[in-house]
């Protein structure tokens, strides 16, 4: 998909996830929520090529090896 031309678009969310999402953006230093949003798509992607392809997405601890699988 080529995102040039695409301009801002108006996304509707509850009130829950607008206040999740400025807690994020404050946490990651983002300028807005949209930061939030295209970081947490691009991992969505990502995970769902993995199962597309028959892979395995997930999270490892470095520090005992322990992997969380991304399930959605």
């Amino acid at each position: 998909m080529d995102p040039q031309g695409i301009g801002p678009v108006t996304v509707k969310i509850s009130g829950t996830s607008a206040l999740l999402l400025t807690k994020l953006a404050e946490a990651l230093g983002a300028d807005d929520g949209g930061a939030v949003l295209m970081r947490a798509l691009g991992l969505l992607e990502l995970a769902v090529s993995a199962k597309r392809n028959g892979r395995r997405f997930g999270l490892v601890d470095p520090y005992t090896g322990e992997v969380s699988e991304v399930a959605f």
